[in-house]
């Protein structure tokens, strides 16, 4: 019989991992600032600090195999976000940073390892293999709130995702090769341990993807088992992989989420966004469990040579692989230098190096013990300093915007265009998208953005431009093409973040299910009656409120059916006005608004600010 007060504090350590992950997510988001970082902080808190969090002890033998498989779930989730119509521009760069860059990496960390930190070639190797790494459970996150350019973001998507498997499967032979009795069996070690790498993880990786999409595709699977099945045959092909050869698992399952994702025979949406919600939960639990196993005196051992292999591994190691792999790439030097500015290490390399560090002390090897307080130091060095300072240099090379107040608009007929055109003289980037040329053209010959294609179609995504735009309007006819616009759009912007027109049925508000986003302009605000408004002479106006010249006295003048729509506040930040917000327009505001056409005429000008 178990234990019962043993199984009571391992229920309760792991439901306070779990909520203090979870929390400090809310935070960082809260704070606008990189979530890892106050993973990090959070772990070093209740770990080492307090004491609160032992993993070792708390999942004992358990603790790698479980990492392991949700590093496993990550990279798959990370695959189905690679699309690899996405190659067709960033291909060249992707490739070369994994592998002329990882060599880079691989040469600069050895050298540092050997001359500044004092370990043996062999290890001193391992170390450089295991830096290799950076891993999208650092790029993502990151990514997710820098909201840099489109080509940037790719590049180091792809290179986050598949950097992961090629890292780990370089350090596992390296590993192997230490291990090997002369040099000789070490090299053959690692040819064939590469080959093995590449057998086992393409032949599981591809054979659970067609084993899945086949179920799929043959209706094999109810609806309410796809998830977990898929769940299920993502771990089991990872296993599967991993007893034929050690950690090609990796490559497995990023194998089989870059099929699934570019494959068009099943639709996998639903699965897609599980998985997202998944990593979000597996992250926050990783780093705190393995922030939490750090020990103060890793940290404090290290001295000033460890400070110096930091040093080196962002200032030489990572912009001499950028430079050399983006070379006649046709990216700018904007572009280059965020590159250049990004490669955090995270998960894999954290874990990797604990097994390592583990087998290699047991097996009386030199030195051994240096490896994890090094790994560990680039860790959570790479993270506090990109963390930190990438946003800030991003915004200076103008290739990122921390809070994008553009607006991507559904809808691309007269009065939306009209809408459109105010905006962009109040210097807000506005894009249009419809599925009809007549109004793109329209757009275009008015001088605004538009973009000719179904919003709902994946490859409009991937297609549109979206740096700088932070928030949909679906703005359509179709209450279900708002819907559905809003529903396909959620992902990239969040709830808060998506807006449609209100229902033009007459159905209770009950009955609605066609409202997805956040109503346009107030309650009851339709398509019809906007479009009645402006058939009948209504106009967008943009008024400026100052101290002399107030909300009051704008409805004064144009009259108490004057619609509000937006305000510009502090000339740089745009709000959205909806039915669940109770905006009031004050002194310093910008409001734009739908006035009637008999008010506009003869109006007389609002006194300016400087009056």
């Amino acid at each position: 019989m178990p234990d019962a007060h043993l199984t009571e504090t391992l229920l309760v350590g792991l439901t306070l991992i779990l909520a203090i992950g979870v929390a400090a997510q809310l935070l960082a988001w809260r704070l606008r600032i990189p979530s890892i970082l106050i993973l990090l902080l959070v772990a070093f808190a209740v770990g080492p600090l307090s004491g609160l969090i032992d993993p070792d002890a708390m999942l004992g033998n358990l603790l790698f195999p479980i990492v392991s498989l949700s590093v496993a779930i990550i990279l798959f989730e990370g695959g189905l976000n690679l699309r690899l119509s996405e190659l067709e521009q960033i291909g060249t760069v992707v490739r070369n940073l994994i592998t002329i860059g990882a060599f880079v990496t691989l040469l600069v960390g050895c050298a540092g390892a050997h001359f500044l930190l004092g370990m043996e070639w062999p290890l001193a190797v391992l170390l450089g293999a295991i830096l290799t790494v950076t891993g999208p459970t650092v790029i993502i996150p990151m990514l997710a709130s820098l909201h840099a350019r489109r080509l940037p973001s790719l590049v180091l998507k792809w290179e986050g995702i598949t950097i992961d498997p090629i890292g780990a499967t370089l350090a596992v032979l390296v590993f192997e090769s230490i291990l090997a009795a002369d040099a000789a069996r070490g090299s053959m070690i690692v040819l064939l341990g590469l080959a093995g790498t590449v057998i086992a993880g393409a032949f599981c990786g591809l054979a659970a993807s067609y084993l899945l999409i086949h179920a799929l595709k043959r209706f094999w699977i109810p609806d309410f088992l796809q998830i977990p099945i898929a769940l299920g045959a993502v771990l089991a092909a990872f296993a599967a992989s991993n007893s034929i050869q050690p950690e090609s698992g990796l490559l497995a399952v990023t194998l089989m989420g870059i099929v699934l994702a570019n494959q068009r025979d099943v639709y996998i949406r639903h699965i897609i966004e599980f998985k997202e919600t998944l990593r979000v939960l597996l992250i926050s639990v990783l780093f705190i469990v393995l922030g939490a196993r750090v020990r103060l005196e890793h940290l404090t051992e290290v001295g000033w040579a460890g400070a110096a292999f930091l040093a080196l591994m962002i200032f030489v190691a990572r912009p001499l692989s950028v430079w050399l792999s983006t070379l006649r790439s046709g990216l700018g030097f904007p572009e280059k230098a965020l590159l250049a500015w990004m490669a955090p290490r995270g998960i894999v390399a954290a874990a990797v190096s604990a097994v390592f560090g583990l087998y290699l002390t047991r097996a009386g090897y030199p030195g051994a013990e240096k490896l994890v307080p090094y790994t560990l130091l680039i860790v959570v060095g790479t993270v506090a300093f990109y963390g930190l300072t990438t946003p800030i240099i991003a915004r200076y090379l103008g290739v990122s915007q921390p809070d994008p107040q553009g607006l991507l608009i559904v809808g691309a007929h007269d009065w939306t265009r009209q809408i459109a055109s105010v905006l962009q003289t109040e210097g807000f980037f506005v894009l249009l998208v419809d599925t009809n040329w007549a109004n793109v053209n329209a757009a275009k010959m008015e001088g605004l953005p538009a973009y000719f294609g179904n919003i709902l179609q994946t490859h409009t995504i991937e297609e549109i431009e979206l740096h700088g735009v932070g928030s949909l309007l679906a703005m359509t006819s179709n209450d279900e093409i708002n819907a559905l616009a809003c529903m396909n759009m959620v992902r990239h912007f969040g709830q808060a973040k998506i807006y449609q027109m209100a229902d033009d049925g007459d159905e209770p508000e009950s009955a609605k299910a066609h409202i997805q986003g956040r109503v346009l302009f107030g309650k009851g605000v339709t398509y019809a009656q906007l479009q009645h408004r402006f058939d009948a002479g209504a106009r967008v106006k943009k008024t400026p409120l100052t101290e002399e010249y107030g909300y009051d006295d704008f409805l004064a003048q144009y009259g108490r059916s004057a619609l509000p729509l937006f305000l510009v506040r502090d000339e740089e930040q745009l709000v959205v006005l909806t039915a669940d917000t109770a905006e009031k327009p004050e002194p310093g505001d910008t409001v734009v608004a739908l006035v009637d056409g008999e008010t506009t005429a003869g109006e007389p000008t609002p006194p300016s600010a400087s009056d």
